[in-house]
Protein backbone atom coordinates (compact mmCIF):
# COMPACT_ATOMS: atom_id res chain seq x y z
CA UNK A 1 0.00 0.00 0.00
CA UNK A 2 3.05 2.58 0.86
CA UNK A 3 6.49 3.30 -1.15
CA UNK A 4 9.17 3.95 0.51
CA UNK A 5 12.15 6.19 -0.57
CA UNK A 6 14.56 7.89 1.59
CA UNK A 7 14.85 11.59 0.54
CA UNK A 8 -12.29 37.46 14.59
CA UNK A 9 -13.10 38.80 16.98
CA UNK A 10 -16.31 37.23 18.65
CA UNK A 11 -16.29 39.49 21.41
CA UNK A 12 -15.82 43.29 22.06
CA UNK A 13 -12.18 44.38 21.96
CA UNK A 14 -10.61 46.85 24.80
CA UNK A 15 -6.72 47.96 25.18
CA UNK A 16 -5.15 45.69 27.19
CA UNK A 17 -1.28 44.91 27.76
CA UNK A 18 0.80 41.54 27.79
CA UNK A 19 -1.16 38.26 28.34
CA UNK A 20 -0.96 36.90 31.76
CA UNK A 21 0.41 33.74 32.90
CA UNK A 22 -2.05 30.98 34.38
CA UNK A 23 -0.99 27.75 36.30
CA UNK A 24 -1.67 25.07 34.46
CA UNK A 25 -3.99 22.38 35.04
CA UNK A 26 -2.21 19.68 32.49
CA UNK A 27 0.00 16.82 32.81
CA UNK A 28 2.98 18.74 34.03
CA UNK A 29 4.53 19.77 37.06
CA UNK A 30 2.51 21.73 39.71
CA UNK A 31 4.74 24.93 39.92
CA UNK A 32 4.85 24.87 36.11
CA UNK A 33 2.98 27.98 34.13
CA UNK A 34 1.62 28.31 30.95
CA UNK A 35 0.45 31.17 29.00
CA UNK A 36 -3.53 30.93 28.40
CA UNK A 37 -4.41 29.57 24.44
CA UNK A 38 -5.32 32.43 22.55
CA UNK A 39 -6.71 33.06 19.01
CA UNK A 40 -5.50 35.53 16.70
CA UNK A 41 -7.98 37.60 15.23
CA UNK A 42 -6.36 40.71 13.62
CA UNK A 43 -3.18 42.85 12.98
CA UNK A 44 -3.90 46.67 13.21
CA UNK A 45 -1.70 48.44 10.17
CA UNK A 46 1.18 50.54 11.54
CA UNK A 47 0.88 54.12 10.90
CA UNK A 48 4.68 53.94 9.40
CA UNK A 49 4.90 50.72 7.76
CA UNK A 50 2.30 49.32 5.42
CA UNK A 51 3.28 45.73 5.53
CA UNK A 52 3.82 45.54 9.87
CA UNK A 53 0.94 45.52 11.98
CA UNK A 54 0.26 45.15 15.91
CA UNK A 55 -1.16 41.70 16.86
CA UNK A 56 -4.40 41.36 18.72
CA UNK A 57 -5.61 38.19 20.31
CA UNK A 58 -7.82 36.61 22.11
CA UNK A 59 -7.45 35.07 25.12
CA UNK A 60 -8.74 32.19 26.67
CA UNK A 61 -9.17 33.31 30.13
CA UNK A 62 -10.49 36.90 29.47
CA UNK A 63 -13.73 38.05 28.19
CA UNK A 64 -12.02 40.68 25.65
CA UNK A 65 -9.64 41.11 22.83
CA UNK A 66 -5.66 41.70 23.97
CA UNK A 67 -4.66 44.51 21.86
CA UNK A 68 -0.24 43.94 21.71
CA UNK A 69 2.56 46.24 21.00
CA UNK A 70 4.05 43.18 19.19
CA UNK A 71 4.62 43.88 15.09
CA UNK A 72 4.31 41.23 12.52
CA UNK A 73 3.91 40.74 8.68
CA UNK A 74 0.39 41.88 7.68
CA UNK A 75 0.40 39.06 5.07
CA UNK A 76 0.69 36.21 7.87
CA UNK A 77 -2.58 37.57 9.11
CA UNK A 78 -4.32 39.20 5.88
CA UNK A 79 -3.21 36.97 3.28
CA UNK A 80 -4.40 33.33 3.70
CA UNK A 81 -2.81 32.01 0.31
CA UNK A 82 0.92 32.96 2.49
CA UNK A 83 0.23 30.65 5.48
CA UNK A 84 -0.64 26.94 5.00
CA UNK A 85 -1.06 25.98 8.77
CA UNK A 86 0.81 25.91 12.23
CA UNK A 87 1.75 23.53 14.90
CA UNK A 88 2.67 24.53 18.61
CA UNK A 89 2.18 28.25 17.79
CA UNK A 90 4.89 28.21 14.69
CA UNK A 91 3.35 29.38 11.70
CA UNK A 92 4.15 27.45 8.10
CA UNK A 93 4.87 29.51 5.07
CA UNK A 94 5.36 28.77 1.74
CA UNK A 95 6.03 31.00 -0.96
CA UNK A 96 6.94 31.43 -4.26
CA UNK A 97 10.98 30.54 -3.78
CA UNK A 98 9.37 26.96 -2.59
CA UNK A 99 10.83 27.00 0.31
CA UNK A 100 8.59 25.58 3.61
CA UNK A 101 10.12 27.75 6.34
CA UNK A 102 8.61 27.90 10.17
CA UNK A 103 8.02 31.20 12.02
CA UNK A 104 7.19 32.42 15.55
CA UNK A 105 5.99 35.34 14.51
CA UNK A 106 2.12 35.39 15.55
CA UNK A 107 3.15 33.46 18.83
CA UNK A 108 2.72 36.37 20.64
CA UNK A 109 4.64 34.79 23.74
CA UNK A 110 7.53 34.58 21.24
CA UNK A 111 9.86 37.81 20.75
CA UNK A 112 8.56 40.88 20.19
CA UNK A 113 12.08 42.26 18.69
CA UNK A 114 13.79 39.40 17.19
CA UNK A 115 10.90 36.52 15.43
CA UNK A 116 12.39 33.13 14.38
CA UNK A 117 12.75 31.99 10.64
CA UNK A 118 13.72 28.91 9.98
CA UNK A 119 13.99 27.45 6.41
CA UNK A 120 13.28 24.02 6.03
CA UNK A 121 15.49 21.55 3.42
CA UNK A 122 14.37 22.06 -0.02
CA UNK A 123 11.09 19.65 -0.78
CA UNK A 124 11.64 16.89 -3.02
CA UNK A 125 8.87 15.90 -5.03
CA UNK A 126 8.01 11.97 -5.80
CA UNK A 127 6.77 10.90 -8.72
CA UNK A 128 2.98 11.77 -9.84
CA UNK A 129 3.03 14.31 -6.31
CA UNK A 130 2.83 17.94 -5.40
CA UNK A 131 4.77 19.68 -3.37
CA UNK A 132 2.69 23.23 -3.94
CA UNK A 133 -0.28 22.26 -1.79
CA UNK A 134 -0.11 21.61 1.46
CA UNK A 135 -3.22 20.18 3.71
CA UNK A 136 -1.14 20.53 6.92
CA UNK A 137 2.31 20.63 9.28
CA UNK A 138 2.71 19.29 12.47
CA UNK A 139 5.46 18.92 14.89
CA UNK A 140 6.65 16.45 17.48
CA UNK A 141 7.63 19.04 20.07
CA UNK A 142 7.16 23.12 21.02
CA UNK A 143 9.87 24.29 18.46
CA UNK A 144 11.92 22.86 15.38
CA UNK A 145 14.98 23.82 16.94
CA UNK A 146 14.79 21.17 19.62
CA UNK A 147 17.62 18.11 18.67
CA UNK A 148 14.76 15.42 18.18
CA UNK A 149 12.27 17.64 16.66
CA UNK A 150 10.21 15.38 13.72
CA UNK A 151 8.23 18.23 11.30
CA UNK A 152 5.84 16.00 9.27
CA UNK A 153 3.97 17.95 6.29
CA UNK A 154 1.07 16.35 4.57
CA UNK A 155 0.61 17.51 0.91
CA UNK A 156 -2.52 16.73 -1.03
CA UNK A 157 -2.16 13.60 -2.65
CA UNK A 158 -0.15 11.04 -2.12
CA UNK A 159 3.24 12.38 -0.70
CA UNK A 160 3.78 12.57 2.98
CA UNK A 161 7.14 14.01 4.07
CA UNK A 162 9.56 14.46 7.30
CA UNK A 163 12.24 16.15 8.31
CA UNK A 164 14.51 17.10 11.96
CA UNK A 165 15.55 20.87 11.24
CA UNK A 166 17.53 20.85 14.01
CA UNK A 167 19.91 18.03 12.89
CA UNK A 168 22.86 19.26 10.50
CA UNK A 169 22.40 18.26 7.07
CA UNK A 170 18.58 18.04 7.40
CA UNK A 171 16.98 15.88 4.40
CA UNK A 172 13.63 14.53 3.91
CA UNK A 173 11.81 11.13 4.41
CA UNK A 174 9.36 11.25 1.82
CA UNK A 175 6.72 8.33 1.78
CA UNK A 176 4.30 7.87 -1.03
CA UNK A 177 0.37 6.62 0.26
CA UNK A 178 -0.91 4.52 -2.15
CA UNK A 179 -4.09 4.58 -0.45
CA UNK A 180 -6.58 7.18 -2.03
CA UNK A 181 -8.43 7.25 1.76
CA UNK A 182 -5.24 9.26 2.90
CA UNK A 183 -4.97 11.92 -0.02
CA UNK A 184 -6.50 14.77 1.79
CA UNK A 185 -6.28 14.16 5.06
CA UNK A 186 -4.12 15.97 7.40
CA UNK A 187 -1.13 14.53 9.93
CA UNK A 188 -1.16 14.93 13.42
CA UNK A 189 1.40 14.02 16.68
CA UNK A 190 0.20 11.76 18.64
CA UNK A 191 1.84 12.78 22.19
CA UNK A 192 -0.14 9.61 23.82
CA UNK A 193 1.77 7.27 21.74
CA UNK A 194 5.05 9.12 20.09
CA UNK A 195 3.68 8.62 16.80
CA UNK A 196 2.50 10.72 13.47
CA UNK A 197 -1.07 9.63 12.60
CA UNK A 198 -2.89 10.22 9.93
CA UNK A 199 -7.37 9.72 10.11
CA UNK A 200 -8.45 8.37 6.27
CA UNK A 201 -11.29 9.92 4.42
CA UNK A 202 -14.25 8.67 6.60
CA UNK A 203 -12.59 8.16 9.81
CA UNK A 204 -12.61 4.13 9.83
CA UNK A 205 -8.60 3.77 9.43
CA UNK A 206 -5.35 5.45 11.03
CA UNK A 207 -2.36 5.08 9.60
CA UNK A 208 0.97 5.97 12.06
CA UNK A 209 4.28 6.65 12.39
CA UNK A 210 6.91 5.85 14.76
CA UNK A 211 10.12 7.89 14.07
CA UNK A 212 10.96 8.80 17.38
CA UNK A 213 11.59 5.36 19.35
CA UNK A 214 12.16 2.74 16.48
CA UNK A 215 12.81 5.08 13.70
CA UNK A 216 10.51 3.06 11.03
CA UNK A 217 9.16 4.67 8.33
CA UNK A 218 6.56 2.05 7.44
CA UNK A 219 3.28 2.69 8.78
CA UNK A 220 0.59 1.03 11.01
CA UNK A 221 -2.62 0.59 10.65
CA UNK A 222 -5.89 0.58 12.80
CA UNK A 223 -8.78 0.23 11.95
CA UNK A 224 -11.75 1.52 14.22
CA UNK A 225 -15.09 0.30 15.28
CA UNK A 226 -17.88 3.01 16.28
CA UNK A 227 -19.85 1.95 18.96
CA UNK A 228 -23.29 4.03 21.08
CA UNK A 229 -24.34 5.64 17.99
CA UNK A 230 -27.23 7.60 18.06
CA UNK A 231 -30.54 7.08 16.82
CA UNK A 232 -30.73 9.41 13.72
CA UNK A 233 -34.09 10.83 11.91
CA UNK A 234 -34.78 9.78 8.55
CA UNK A 235 -34.18 13.73 7.95
CA UNK A 236 -31.33 14.08 10.21
CA UNK A 237 -29.83 11.41 7.97
CA UNK A 238 -30.63 12.88 4.94
CA UNK A 239 -29.29 16.35 6.02
CA UNK A 240 -25.64 14.49 6.69
CA UNK A 241 -25.76 12.63 3.02
CA UNK A 242 -25.97 16.24 1.56
CA UNK A 243 -23.32 17.63 3.30
CA UNK A 244 -19.30 18.24 3.07
CA UNK A 245 -17.92 16.23 5.23
CA UNK A 246 -14.23 15.97 7.55
CA UNK A 247 -13.04 14.19 10.15
CA UNK A 248 -9.75 15.71 12.60
CA UNK A 249 -7.84 13.94 15.29
CA UNK A 250 -7.27 15.51 18.37
CA UNK A 251 -5.86 14.85 21.63
CA UNK A 252 -6.10 16.09 25.52
CA UNK A 253 -3.08 16.99 27.08
CA UNK A 254 -5.00 17.33 30.23
CA UNK A 255 -6.24 14.17 30.33
CA UNK A 256 -4.59 11.86 27.69
CA UNK A 257 -7.56 11.30 25.90
CA UNK A 258 -8.08 11.24 22.09
CA UNK A 259 -11.50 12.45 20.43
CA UNK A 260 -12.01 11.96 16.40
CA UNK A 261 -14.25 15.06 15.46
CA UNK A 262 -16.35 14.36 12.28
CA UNK A 263 -17.49 17.87 11.02
CA UNK A 264 -21.25 17.94 8.71
CA UNK A 265 -20.88 21.48 7.03
CA UNK A 266 -23.55 22.68 4.18
CA UNK A 267 -24.01 25.73 1.62
CA UNK A 268 -25.83 28.27 2.76
CA UNK A 269 -25.66 30.35 -0.66
CA UNK A 270 -25.01 29.21 -4.25
CA UNK A 271 -21.49 27.57 -4.30
CA UNK A 272 -18.50 26.87 -1.96
CA UNK A 273 -18.26 30.59 -0.90
CA UNK A 274 -20.20 30.15 2.92
CA UNK A 275 -20.44 26.84 4.91
CA UNK A 276 -22.31 26.24 7.98
CA UNK A 277 -21.97 23.53 10.37
CA UNK A 278 -25.29 21.88 10.55
CA UNK A 279 -23.97 18.20 12.33
CA UNK A 280 -21.07 17.92 14.26
CA UNK A 281 -20.26 14.00 16.40
CA UNK A 282 -17.61 13.74 18.76
CA UNK A 283 -16.13 9.94 19.54
CA UNK A 284 -13.52 9.05 22.24
CA UNK A 285 -11.03 6.44 20.99
CA UNK A 286 -9.10 3.73 22.97
CA UNK A 287 -6.29 1.72 22.32
CA UNK A 288 -8.40 -1.10 21.34
CA UNK A 289 -9.85 0.72 17.85
CA UNK A 290 -13.27 1.20 19.58
CA UNK A 291 -14.89 5.01 18.92
CA UNK A 292 -16.92 5.27 21.33
CA UNK A 293 -19.90 8.10 20.67
CA UNK A 294 -20.06 11.03 23.38
CA UNK A 295 -22.18 14.63 24.26
CA UNK A 296 -20.05 14.86 27.48
CA UNK A 297 -15.94 16.00 27.41
CA UNK A 298 -16.36 17.31 30.62
CA UNK A 299 -14.75 20.52 31.39
CA UNK A 300 -12.81 20.18 28.21
CA UNK A 301 -12.84 22.61 24.89
CA UNK A 302 -11.88 21.24 21.54
CA UNK A 303 -10.74 24.19 19.24
CA UNK A 304 -10.56 23.03 15.00
CA UNK A 305 -9.21 25.64 12.77
CA UNK A 306 -6.64 26.23 10.36
CA UNK A 307 -4.07 25.81 12.72
CA UNK A 308 -3.35 22.16 14.53
CA UNK A 309 -6.34 21.25 16.83
CA UNK A 310 -6.24 20.78 20.36
CA UNK A 311 -7.69 20.40 23.72
CA UNK A 312 -7.95 22.78 26.53
CA UNK A 313 -9.47 22.55 30.00
CA UNK A 314 -12.13 25.57 30.81
CA UNK A 315 -11.58 26.35 34.53
CA UNK A 316 -13.96 28.87 36.43
CA UNK A 317 -14.08 32.61 36.07
CA UNK A 318 -14.08 34.71 32.85
CA UNK A 319 -13.23 32.81 29.64
CA UNK A 320 -13.58 33.12 26.09
CA UNK A 321 -14.44 28.81 25.67
CA UNK A 322 -16.64 27.37 27.15
CA UNK A 323 -16.77 23.33 28.36
CA UNK A 324 -18.20 20.62 26.71
CA UNK A 325 -18.16 22.75 23.47
CA UNK A 326 -16.15 22.51 19.87
CA UNK A 327 -14.83 25.77 19.00
CA UNK A 328 -15.06 26.11 15.42
CA UNK A 329 -12.79 28.50 12.90
CA UNK A 330 -13.04 27.06 9.30
CA UNK A 331 -13.73 28.95 5.74
CA UNK A 332 -14.86 32.23 7.01
CA UNK A 333 -17.06 30.42 9.89
CA UNK A 334 -16.56 30.71 13.36
CA UNK A 335 -19.17 29.26 15.93
CA UNK A 336 -19.43 27.50 18.89
CA UNK A 337 -21.31 23.19 19.62
CA UNK A 338 -22.77 22.61 22.63
CA UNK A 339 -22.16 19.13 22.20
CA UNK A 340 -24.82 18.37 25.52
CA UNK A 341 -27.63 19.84 23.24
CA UNK A 342 -26.00 19.21 19.60
CA UNK A 343 -26.43 22.67 18.81
CA UNK A 344 -24.36 24.73 16.80
CA UNK A 345 -24.13 28.65 17.57
CA UNK A 346 -22.20 30.18 14.05
CA UNK A 347 -21.14 33.72 15.79
CA UNK A 348 -20.06 35.31 12.22
CA UNK A 349 -18.50 34.60 8.89
CA UNK A 350 -15.67 37.06 8.02
CA UNK A 351 -11.94 37.40 7.49
CA UNK A 352 -10.72 35.39 10.63
CA UNK A 353 -7.14 34.25 10.33
CA UNK A 354 -8.44 30.40 11.83
CA UNK A 355 -5.22 30.42 13.54
CA UNK A 356 -4.61 29.69 17.56
CA UNK A 357 -1.61 29.55 19.80
CA UNK A 358 -2.50 26.26 22.01
CA UNK A 359 -0.91 26.76 25.90
CA UNK A 360 2.83 27.92 26.15
CA UNK A 361 4.99 26.15 28.70
CA UNK A 362 6.90 28.93 30.36
CA UNK A 363 10.43 27.50 32.08
CA UNK A 364 11.70 28.70 35.46
CA UNK A 365 8.83 30.62 36.59
CA UNK A 366 7.66 29.34 40.22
Amino acid sequence: MFLLLNQPSKLLCFRRKRPVLVRSSSGFSPTSLQTPACNITDAIPCVDRADLGKLVIANANETSCTFLEKKVPMELVKNPMVTIGSSHGWIATLKEDGILRLQDDLNPHASYTEPKHIPLPPLVTLPHCQTQIVTNVSMSSSSPEDEDCVVAVKFLGPQLSFCRPAQSNSEWINIRIANACFHSSRVMFSERHGKFCILGSGGHIIASWDLLHTHKQNPKFQRLRFKNLPKLTKTKRELMDSCYKSEHLVESRTTGETFLVKLYRKAVCRGMSKLRTKVLMVFRLDDKGNAVYTQDIGDLCIILAKSEPFCISIGSGPRMFYPNHVDFQDGGEAGYFNLAKSTSICANWGAWTGHYVPPQNIENIV
